[in-house]
């Protein structure tokens, strides 16, 4: 799939921006500050609802506007469409698909699909665990568009669960507040199974792959491996009624530490993805150069994974060449070398591998 074309109004420090994109690798040349990297962002919004940057979106729109619009001319299997994404901060996101309004932003979900990454993605390795379960959960929502909902369901339901909690004051709830959890924890085991059961299927899915691009990479002999974390799953779970009801069990063994911290403890909010190097922890043990190549492992796996399931995902390097050394510049640019659209950007010219075909489009100086 391809973005052929892209126009930004009031998007970052863009007040009013079109670019023609062509097919195979377009890098974007500029000094910080000219916008290079919120192009790239936009795309990226426009598959995942989401920056790769920040958490909100207020700072997507230009100083002194309240909203911005990111418009896209997309091609996908021969066919071609037209999107046009309004960002509002704060309410509610519009989306208009070929002139039509849709009544959900998170319809457009499974037109656009990327796989970034970034000089953000080392929190992946180094970060909290909440950076790995976004990755797989964004896997997840790019497989199956549907997950998306799942996630919604569960978030407000560990809200409401939260609140209920701390609204006990580490008080033994009454016969009503009993049932009122009880109902929480109905909803709760069976949105958070629903997740759980698609990180494991999805890390099985990517797991050949990162160990196959972890060694392509950085060409370390230890083999990157990956698993999922969680204190109360045993290793192997062959569907998700097996999942509900070990869930059940646990929400009843830690029913009165959850009274006396007023928060739920078990679920997938609470649970992580290991990376290993051999038999020791990526986090804390690989190097600053294994941390980049186990990061990129991740990224081209995700993209693997994604391109045999449909098509190409659009890949997006953003600003990462700088960081890496000519033995992994030239290991990645063998690998990305037919990959239907990727976009690249970089500071500098220099930053561009030599042996990388590429379009090039400059950001001038005011």
């Amino acid at each position: 799939m391809q973005v052929s074309k892209l126009s930004l109004r009031n998007f970052r420090n863009h007040e009013n921006l079109e670019l023609s994109l062509g097919l195979g690798a377009t890098t974007i040349v500029g000094r910080n500050g000219r916008g290079k990297t919120n192009i790239v962002e936009a795309v990226h919004y426009l598959a995942t609802l989401s920056s790769h940057r920040v958490s909100q979106d207020g700072p997507l729109i230009r100083n002194g506007q309240s909203s911005a619009t990111i418009w896209a001319s997309v091609e996908k299997h021969k066919r071609n469409a037209q999107v046009e994404l309004t960002i509002n901060y704060p309410g509610a996101n519009k989306v208009l698909l070929n002139g039509s309004a849709l009544s959900k932003s998170k319809d457009i979900f499974g037109l656009v699909t990327t796989v970034i990454f970034s000089p953000e993605d080392l929190d992946l390795v180094k970060g909290e665990p909440s950076a790995r379960r976004k990755f797989i959960d964004e896997l997840s929502t790019s497989l199956a568009p549907k997950f998306s909902n799942t996630r919604s369901d569960f978030e407000r339901i560990l809200k409401q669960r939260n609140t209920l909690l701390k609204s006990l004051g580490r008080r033994n709830p009454s016969t009503q507040a009993k049932a009122t959890l009880d109902a929480w924890d109905e909803q709760l085991i069976q949105a958070g199974s629903e997740i759980i059961f698609n990180r494991l299927q999805n890390i099985k899915k990517i797991e050949p792959y990162i160990s196959e691009f972890g060694t392509a990479i950085s060409g370390d002999t230890e083999p990157l491996l990956i698993n999922y974390s969680n204190n109360w799953l045993p290793a192997e779970i062959t569907n998700k009624s097996e999942i509900a009801e070990l869930f059940k069990t646990e929400l009843e063994i830690r029913s009165k530490d959850e009274i006396d911290r007023g928060a739920t403890l078990v679920g997938p909010h609470r649970d992580d993805v290991n990376l290993q190097l051999s038999s020791m922890p990526a986090k804390g043990y690989a190097s600053h150069g294994q941390s980049w190549s186990i990061a990129i492992a991740l990224r081209l796996a995700a993209f693997k994974t994604l391109r045999e399931h449909d098509d190409d995902p659009i890949l997006i390097l953003d600003d990462v060449f700088a960081e890496l050394d000519e033995r992994r510049r030239n290991r990645l640019i063998a690998i990305i070398s037919d990959v239907e659209q990727t976009l690249i950007t970089a500071a500098v010219l220099e930053d561009i591998p030599k042996g990388l075909p590429s379009n090039q489009l400059l950001l001038e100086d005011d």
